[in-house]
């Protein structure tokens, strides 16, 4: 009889696998790209690891950890890579707190040449279909199967909230109605700020968790590289929720360099109050030169995934050296 670590990584296998098997299947090519980079992306919301490169001449470089693959993936979209995806290690600091984070987590993002985040629902639903026949999971196949849930961002506000998000595109506007909820707002705060704050105090915990929930249509004034709506204040954004736990963010991909090079700019001014300020690639936005395939571009976060799919509550369940555990581990040597 397997052991529990024996099951453990025998699952662990098992999804890395079928994932790759179900990419390769449809077309796409598997890449590997740098985990050190002296740039990154525009994404003031997230915090990263920093190091340092010590050439055999001239002064020390510093690097930063990638918190996802997507600077060097759109880099080979747009020298013509076709559809590809990766399994990778990625970085985020600070303490999130919780049970669903861990500063170093395995990614999977791919991306599909000629289409938008719609058609990304239909490939993932495959996606969750594969792994059940796989057998890969514990928790009830009745939670995880397709078809997924769909919901609009302001229709859960709306239901979930009592707030009418196209009625609040102002910050004054939002910040009364969080006052009418008993929220208390930073002054001053700004619209996302407040946003995020009534998101996670009244819409995420009551999200519907009987199957799989794809949230649709984020505000566009929460900054991403994400293409706006056409006509609204929406992006072509959807996150996917599983037991109430977000598993993947997706996007149709902004391809104007114009609007890019508008982020990267706004996200200078951000980056400033960052704990761990870092390099913005700064030709982010020349990537993205005429004809850039349009595309769209999905994260997932598979110790997140194999977390819901075993039932577990925790990523402590699937992660075979969680980092509390090894800090724990360090402060027990100490004297």
């Amino acid at each position: 009889m397997d052991s529990p670590v024996r099951e453990r990584l025998l699952r662990h296998a098992r999804f890395s696998t079928e994932i790759r098997d179900f990419f390769r299947s449809r077309g796409y090519a598997e890449v590997d790209t740098p985990v050190l980079s002296p740039w990154l992306i525009p994404e003031p919301a997230i915090e990263v690891f920093q190091s340092e490169y010590l050439p055999a001449r001239g002064a020390p470089r510093p690097l930063w950890l990638a918190p996802s693959p997507e600077l060097w993936m759109k880099r080979l979209l747009a020298s013509g890579s076709g559809n590809i995806f990766q399994l990778s290690r990625s970085f985020r600091n600070a303490d999130y707190g919780g049970p669903h984070h861990n500063p170093e987590f395995r990614l999977l993002e791919w991306y599909t040449v000629g289409a938008g985040y719609l058609q990304s629902i239909d490939v993932t639903e495959q996606l969750f279909s594969r792994l059940l026949e796989s057998g890969a999971g514990r928790r009830p196949a009745a939670e995880l199967a397709p078809p997924f849930r769909r919901l609009a961002m302001e229709e859960a506000f709306r239901e979930l909230a009592g707030i009418d998000l196209a009625k609040c595109q102002e910050t004054p506007a939002l910040a009364a109605e969080a006052s009418r909820l008993g929220v208390r707002l930073e002054d001053p705060v700004t619209w996302e700020q407040a946003f995020h704050i009534l998101f996670l105090t009244f819409v995420e915990p009551r999200l519907p968790r009987d199957r799989p929930l794809v949230l649709l249509d984020y505000p566009a004034q929460v900054p991403t590289t994400a293409r706006r709506k056409p006509g609204t204040p929406w992006s072509e954004r959807w996150e996917l929720f599983v037991g109430g736990v977000e598993i993947a963010n997706v996007y149709t991909e902004e391809t104007d360099s114009a609007a890019l090079e508008r982020l990267t700019r706004e996200e200078a001014g951000r980056r400033a109050h960052s704990r761990t300020a870092h390099a913005v690639d700064e030709g982010f936005s020349r990537v993205f030169p005429p004809g850039f395939p349009e595309c769209t571009g999905a994260a997932l976060g598979v110790d997140r995934l194999e977390m819901v799919f075993a039932g577990e509550k925790s990523l402590e369940g699937v992660i075979l050296f969680p980092f509390s555990a090894i800090l724990g581990e360090q402060s027990g040597t100490e004297d």
